[in-house]
């Protein structure tokens, strides 16, 4: 079975998780997941994962630490400018400095504050508070 959105399917788990009040979580694993993760990893949002082969493509261990509010993904993948991530602020963090959107740039997968602090743009990919 293949999944239509893996970064939905694991964002979705990782927040019924965290809701149940779950302390882990095991999602399936690719390159994008695992940078999506150490994001939120480096921002205190999840703990340490490590890796399980499965035969299937492998599963990611997740170490929840109850610190997410909601997190998910942002459809469509809008295109952003570099001056404009205010207004994508707005709609999907409830309060200035507070959460990250996720971003895809030419420089690869990073928040929207380092984005803004490069002066580059890109794709908007997910959010987390």
């Amino acid at each position: 079975m293949s999944l239509n959105d893996p970064i939905s399917n694991t964002l979705s788990k990782i927040m019924n998780a965290e809701r149940v009040g779950k302390k882990e979580c095991e999602v399936k694993s690719g390159r994008l997941m695992k940078q999506i993760l150490d994001l939120l990893k480096d921002h205190l949002y999840i703990g340490a994962y490590e890796e399980v082969e499965d035969g299937k493509g492998g599963i990611l261990k997740l170490n929840l630490l109850g610190n997410i509010n909601k997190c998910g993904t942002i459809k469509p993948r809008f295109s952003v400018k570099k001056t404009d991530f205010e207004k994508y602020e707005k709609r999907y963090l409830t309060a200035k400095d507070f959460g990250v959107i996720i971003v895809s740039t030419p420089q690869g997968i990073m928040t929207h504050t380092e984005a803004k602090k490069k002066g580059i743009g890109g794709k908007l990919i997910a959010y987390c508070y």
